[in-house]
């Protein structure tokens, strides 16, 4: 069996301003833009990775949800809750100070981690937590 990851999705309440990190920060490239029903999903993605991708979507990317769903997912996303994905970089440290000099919302300075990387990170505009892991050489 031959499989490897295509799509990734990650909640967002403003595909802007999600927009505005993910292109103009993160320097990902914006791969389809579709609207349905009131709904928005904007894939992005590295250009050096042109077979995966990043969707970002609604909280609740389901037209029939309930209200009370709706809130609900509202409120994990604003508290951050909600997991994202981690980035791979050659740089952890100017990865972080360009990032950080974009504006981000810093998390967690860069640091060599116990199980082997240099990690850094941020929130996204919608609270999501991002990571960027640089392998430690030996």
């Amino acid at each position: 069996m031959d499989i490897k990851l295509a799509q990734c999705f990650i909640a967002v309440d403003d595909h802007d301003k999600a927009l505005a990190f993910y292109r103009d920060v993160l320097g990902l490239e914006v791969r389809n833009d579709v609207g349905f029903e009131n709904m928005r999903w904007v894939t992005v993605g590295a250009p050096s990775q042109p077979d995966v991708d990043i969707v970002l979507e609604p909280p609740l990317a389901d037209p029939n949800a309930s209200p009370a769903d709706r809130q609900a997912m509202a409120e994990l996303l604003a508290k951050g809750l909600l997991r994202a994905v981690i980035f791979a970089t050659e740089d952890c440290d100017a990865t972080f100070e360009r990032i950080r000099a974009a504006g981000g919302e810093v998390l967690q300075e860069p640091i060599d981690q116990p199980y082997g990387v240099r990690d850094c990170a941020f929130r996204d505009p919608a609270g999501n937590m991002l990571r960027f892991t640089q392998p430690l050489r030996k």
